[in-house]
């Protein structure tokens, strides 16, 4: 596998790709192709979960030549071809992550869509209505799958990317009414547990660029509607660079 000194991510998410996106995809993945070694995609890819959406973001990563890291998010579940969607993202030579992972130049990533149910002491509890409890079983699904994929990493540094929100400091700006749910403090759980380097996700359109952890990872909101508000005349990616020579950018 081969190791850089100096290896750049370029990461965003709620892309939403539709039929008539191919062009704005295009322009978007080849700016950040030209300023990174790996490029991310924090869930929301397709707007309406369909193949065809795939298809067209399909198609302009096939020509990047750069490797793509990328979790679904929960508009690619909505028509119910999820399977379908990561099946044609990864003959494109997509790594799409869900509860797995993978070495690239070095970096482990690992990677799950995650799940909502509130943060601290204020998240979802399992008890009453067995609705309630599947519900919260969901997000502890998502963290276990999380949990085992960084287990199986063995490098230096590890990356992760997710599509819901693991802390509350990401999401505020958004309206209170929905907060629990745009992500899980159960997805903090194992950030907390491994030696993480930085976290990516999406899903919180409103919310915040950044936070940290209760032990100190970065995290970093990368969803696309947020970025184009906040760097206004330039395209809507972040970039994060990562040494040889320190753990936390």
């Amino acid at each position: 596998m081969e190791t850089r000194s100096t290896v750049r991510l370029a990461a965003t998410a709620d892309l939403h790709c539709k039929r008539e996106s191919q062009e704005s995809m295009r322009n978007l993945l080849s700016a950040m192709a030209k300023e990174a070694d790996i490029l991310l995609l924090a869930g929301d890819l397709c707007d309406s979960g369909l193949p065809e959406e795939a298809q067209i973001l399909a198609q302009e990563i096939a020509g990047l030549k750069i490797p793509v890291v990328a979790v679904l998010g929960n508009h690619d579940f909505e028509s119910g071809k999820a399977a379908d969607l990561e099946a044609l993202l990864a003959e494109a030579g997509v790594h799409v992550l869900d509860g797995k992972c993978c070495e690239v130049h070095g970096i482990g990533f690992a990677g799950v869509k995650g799940f909502c149910g509130g943060f601290g002491d204020k998240a979802l509890q399992a008890w009453g209505e067995p609705a309630i409890k599947a519900f919260v079983h969901e997000a502890v699904e998502e963290s276990l799958k999380l949990e085992s994929a960084l287990a199986r990493l063995t490098t230096p540094k590890r990356i992760v990317l997710l599509h819901y929100a693991p802390i509350v400091d990401t999401v505020v700006g958004e309206a209170p009414e929905i907060a629990p749910f745009l992500g899980s403090s159960r997805l903090e759980e194992p950030l907390n547990r491994y030696s993480v380097t930085a976290v990516f996700h999406g899903h919180a359109h409103h919310g915040c660029l950044e936070g940290m952890t209760a032990q100190r990872v970065p995290v970093y909101n990368v969803a696309k509607p947020l970025l184009e508000r906040i760097f206004v005349g330039r395209p809507p990616f972040r970039i994060l660079d990562l040494h040889d020579d320190d753990k936390h950018q």
